[in-house]
């Protein structure tokens, strides 16, 4: 059997203008799609759940690792691209802003951290997590933004938001754990429900 590594974003958020971004956490519809994942999936080839050290992330590893038995890990560089220095951004703005990120790829958009930077982050981490994890399947929880990225990489690809997860996160994707291109691209959790074991 194949080892892979999935990627999976934290679902829909409690969005606070007055909370940091990275202490953001998860809606009850977010956690309830992926409690929902976690009963209708196969679980059993995890053998390492790895998150972000942001909340949202972390909480979704704890959803899927309640389901499966396992302890989730935070991995040092797994948090989406550093964008502190705008602080909160309503959606029209957030959304302009992220074009420009995925679009000049080696600019900063008003001192964030840039998309090539953060690529070169999340592969690094990635890589060291899993050459810290057992051997069989390794979930990762953390963010669309260098999820896409870490896609991107992997497909041997430009950076392009062409390639960005669909609205409301709650998405993943999965690769070869050996090395290789993705074998998919980024698929809500309800669609992959019924084909998520290996």
């Amino acid at each position: 059997m194949t080892a892979r590594i999935w990627y999976l974003t934290h679902a829909e958020v409690q969005i606070d203008p007055k909370v940091p971004v990275t202490a953001w956490p998860l809606t009850e519809r977010g956690r309830a799609r992926l409690e929902g994942f976690a009963r209708a999936c196969d679980l059993s080839p995890f053998a390492a759940i790895w998150t972000s050290a942001e909340r949202k992330a972390i909480e979704t590893g704890e959803v899927i690792a309640a389901a499966c038995g396992l302890v989730p890990r935070i991995g040092a560089g797994m948090e989406e691209n550093d964008r502190s220095a705008t602080g909160f951004l309503p959606p029209e703005a957030f959304d302009r802003a992220a074009d420009a990120f995925f679009g000049a790829p080696d600019d900063s958009f008003r001192g964030w951290e840039t998309a090539g930077a953060a690529q070169r982050r999340i592969v690094g981490a990635v890589a060291a997590a899993l050459d810290r994890s057992p051997a069989g399947d390794v979930l990762f929880c953390g963010h669309g933004g260098v999820g896409t990225l870490l896609w991107c990489h992997l497909a041997g690809e430009p950076i392009s938001r062409g390639r960005d997860q669909a609205a409301g996160g709650g998405c993943l994707w999965r690769a070869p754990r050996a090395g290789g291109a993705p074998e998919t691209g980024w698929q809500r959790v309800e669609a992959v429900r019924s084909t998520c074991a290996p």
